[in-house]
C-alpha cells in the first residue's frame, strides 16, 4: 500500500498526452448550417508523441451551390468538387482513420456539428469521441498581452508556424498541429501533463483552484482519509474517497461549483491524506475525525455529542423525560434521537397512547399532591392524588413503554391507530397528521435503538468481504466500534491477517445504552457494511439476535407514512 506521501507515476493520475492520439481535422462547407452535406473539403492530421503518424485529405461533393464568397474565401469551386466523393462515400474511411483518437479542431463545435449531423442523416452512429478544441485551450494559455484574438492565423502568425492557414482543410489541419503541440508546451508550465487533466484545464475553473491545483499531487491512489489545512494546520475540511488522488484533484475542476468549498479553498495551503485498509475504514476514520476536530466546512456528522434521549425515570410514578445523555442509573431510555424536537414528538405519541403523567413532581407514595388540569380533562390518572397505585401504574402507563423500547411496540402502536382512525372519523384531518407523525418519530426510534442494541451487544465480531483486486477486506468490531481493520492479500490465508489484527485490536469498555463504545452513526456505518450481500460473518463472539415482535416489523407502517407524508408535501417541506 503507497504511503500517505508517495509520488506517484503519471500513469496513476491519467494517460499521458505523449501517449495519446491525436488526429487535428478542418472541414471547409459551403457556409450553410449543418444539415449531413455541406462540406466540401477535408483534412486530417493523426499525431502521436509529437510525431505524425498519417494523413487524410479529399474534396467532397457537398451536393449543393457553393456560394461565390466561399469559392473566393477558399478557392474550392463547384467544378473541383463534381468528381468529388459524396459525404455518405467519404464517411466510413473518415470514421475509421478517427477510431480510437482524440479529435482535436479548431473552434471544434463546427467541425463536430457539421460530422453528427453526416453521421445522422447517412446512418452512421457518431462515435463520440474525446474532443479538444485548441481555440478554448488558447484561451486558457495565452493572454492579451501574447496575441489579441485566438484565431487560427493570429496564432500561427504569433507562433511562426512552419504552415499557414490558407481556408484549406489540411493547410489549415497542419497549422492546428504546430498550434496544439505549442499548446501541449505551454500546459507543462501549468503541470498538466494527461488527457484528463487537459480536458479539466479547458473547462472554466476560478483562479484560485488554477492556483491551488500543486496541493493534490504526491497524493496516494489508494482507499483513505483527506484533510484539507491551512497555514495554522488547522483543519479545514475532513473528506473519504476509495481514490485520495482522484477525489482531492476533482476540487480543482470545473465540476466544484460550490461556494464553501471555495472559501475553504483559499485557506487551505495543504492536505493531509491517511490512507486505510479498506473503505469501511475510511468512512469511520472519517466520522470520527469530524467528530475530533469539528472543521469548519463540514456540515455533517460535526457533533455525534449533540443528540437527545427520550428517558422514563426510575421512581414509583415514572415519567417522560428529554435529556442530553444516558446514565447508568437504572432508567429507561429511548433514543438517540437527532434533535430534541423528535425527541419531543416521539414524547407527545407516548404520552397520546399510554397514561403517564406529564407534571415534573418528585412524587410520593405517602403523601399526596393535589392534581393538576390534566386529572380533570381525564388525561392522567392522578398518581399524585393516589388514585392509581404504583402497580397498578406501571401494568398501564410504564410497562407499556418499557416494551415498547426493548420489545414489542404493539399495543403502543395500535392505540396511536386508533386515535388517527377516530380523529379522520371526525374530519380532523389536520390532528390526525399530527399524531400520525408523532407515532412514526417514536416507532422509527425504537426500530433504531433495537437495532443498534442487538449489534453493539455483541463483544467481538469479525467480518470480511473480497477485496475489489483480490483477497479479503476484513474487519473487528466490539461492541459496535470499528478496532482493527486490514487486508488479506491475494493468494494468501485471510485467518492469518485477522489473528494479527486481533491480536493489536483496541480494547474498548462498553458504557449503558445501544451505543456503548461508538456513536450511533459509526455503529450505523458497520452495521450498513455487515448487512451487504458479499459480507461474510468470519466470528461471534455470541449469537446476534433481534426480538421475534420487535420494532422492526413496523417496518411496512413506516413506509406508509413517509409516502402520506411525500404525497402532502411533495416538495419536503421546501
Amino acid at each position: 500500500m503507497p504511503s500517505a506521501y508517495q509520488q506517484l507515476a503519471l500513469t496513476d493520475l491519467g494517460t499521458p498526452l505523449r501517449d495519446v492520439t491525436f488526429v487535428v481535422l478542418d472541414l471547409e462547407t459551403t457556409g450553410g448550417a449543418p444539415d449531413g452535406d455541406g462540406i466540401t473539403e477535408i483534412g486530417a492530421v493523426k499525431v502521436r508523441g509529437g510525431e505524425q503518424v498519417g494523413e487524410f485529405h479529399t474534396l467532397v461533393n457537398p451536393n449543393a451551390p457553393i456560394p461565390p464568397y466561399i469559392t473566393v474565401l477558399t478557392g474550392i469551386t463547384e467544378a473541383m468538387v463534381a468528381p468529388a466523393p459524396r459525404t455518405r462515400d467519404v464517411l466510413p474511411t473518415l470514421l475509421e482513420f478517427l477510431h480510437g483518437a482524440v479529435l482535436v479542431a479548431h473552434n471544434a463545435p463546427f467541425d463536430t456539428g457539421f460530422l453528427k449531423a453526416a453521421c445522422h442523416l447517412h446512418g452512421y452512429p457518431w462515435p463520440a469521441p474525446r474532443v479538444l478544441d485548441t481555440a478554448m485551450l488558447a484561451r486558457r494559455l495565452l493572454t492579451r498581452d501574447e496575441v489579441p484574438n485566438h484565431k487560427l492565423a493570429t496564432l500561427a502568425a504569433y507562433l511562426r508556424t512552419a504552415t499557414q492557414p490558407t481556408h484549406r482543410a489540411l493547410d489549415d489541419a497542419r497549422t492546428t498541429v504546430e498550434v496544439l503541440h505549442f499548446l501541449i508546451g505551454r500546459l507543462g508550465s501549468h503541470k498538466v501533463f494527461t488527457l484528463e487533466e487537459t480536458a479539466e484545464f479547458v473547462k472554466a475553473i476560478s483562479p484560485e483552484q488554477r492556483r491551488k491545483r500543486h496541493l493534490a499531487e504526491g497524493l496516494p491512489d489508494a482507499p483513505g482519509v483527506y484533510i484539507f489545512r491551512d497555514r495554522d494546520n488547522r483543519p479545514l475540511y475532513v473528506g473519504t474517497s476509495s481514490s485520495i488522488s482522484t477525489r482531492v484533484r476533482s476540487y480543482f475542476t470545473a465540476a466544484e461549483t460550490r461556494k464553501r468549498m471555495s472559501e475553504m479553498l483559499h485557506m487551505a495551503e495543504r492536505v493531509e491524506a491517511v490512507t486505510c485498509a479498506h473503505a469501511l475504514e475510511a468512512e469511520v476514520r472519517e466520522l470520527r475525525l469530524i467528530a475530533a476536530h469539528k472543521p469548519p466546512y463540514n456540515r455533517r456528522s460535526k457533533y455525534p455529542e449533540r443528540v437527545s434521549w427520550l428517558k422514563l425515570t426510575a421512581e414509583a410514578y415514572p415519567r417522560l423525560s428529554i435529556v442530553s445523555a444516558l446514565r447508568p442509573d437504572g432508567a429507561t431510555y429511548l433514543g438517540p434521537f437527532g434533535s430534541r424536537r423528535v425527541a419531543e414528538a416521539a414524547a407527545a405519541a407516548a404520552h397520546e397512547a399510554l397514561p403517564l403523567r406529564q407534571c415534573t413532581l418528585a412524587l410520593s407514595t405517602r403523601t399526596t399532591t393535589p392534581a393538576c388540569a390534566l386529572a380533570e380533562l381525564g388525561r392522567c390518572p392522578a398518581p399524585c392524588e393516589h388514585r392509581i397505585t404504583t402497580q397498578e401504574y406501571a401494568l398501564r402507563a410504564a410497562g407499556p413503554f418499557v416494551a415498547a423500547v426493548a420489545g414489542d411496540p404493539g399495543p403502543v402502536v395500535e392505540s396511536l391507530l386508533a386515535r388517527i382512525a377516530t380523529l379522520a372519523d371526525a374530519t380532523r384531518y389536520e390532528e390526525a397528521a399530527q399524531v400520525r407523525t408523532r407515532m412514526a418519530a417514536l416507532l422509527r426510534a425504537a426500530v433504531r435503538m433495537q437495532r443498534l442494541a442487538a449489534f453493539t451487544t455483541i463483544g467481538e465480531l469479525a467480518a470480511a468481504r473480497p477485496g475489489p483486486t483480490g483477497g479479503w477486506e476484513i474487519a473487528v468490531v466490539r461492541h459496535g466500534r470499528l478496532v482493527a481493520a486490514g487486508a488479506s492479500a491475494p493468494g494468501t490465508h485471510p485467518r492469518r491477517t485477522l489473528e494479527a489484527m486481533m491480536a493489536t485490536a483496541e480494547t474498548v469498555v462498553p458504557g449503558p445504552g445501544p451505543t456503548p463504545c461508538a456513536s450511533a452513526e459509526e455503529s450505523e456505518r458497520l452495521l450498513a457494511w455487515l448487512e451487504r450481500p458479499d459480507v461474510r460473518l468470519v466470528e461471534a463472539s455470541h449469537g446476534w439476535e433481534f426480538p421475534a415482535g420487535g420494532a422492526a416489523r413496523f417496518g411496512e407502517l413506516l413506509a406508509k407514512v413517509d409516502a402520506a407524508r411525500s404525497a402532502a408535501d411533495p416538495l419536503g417541506g421546501r
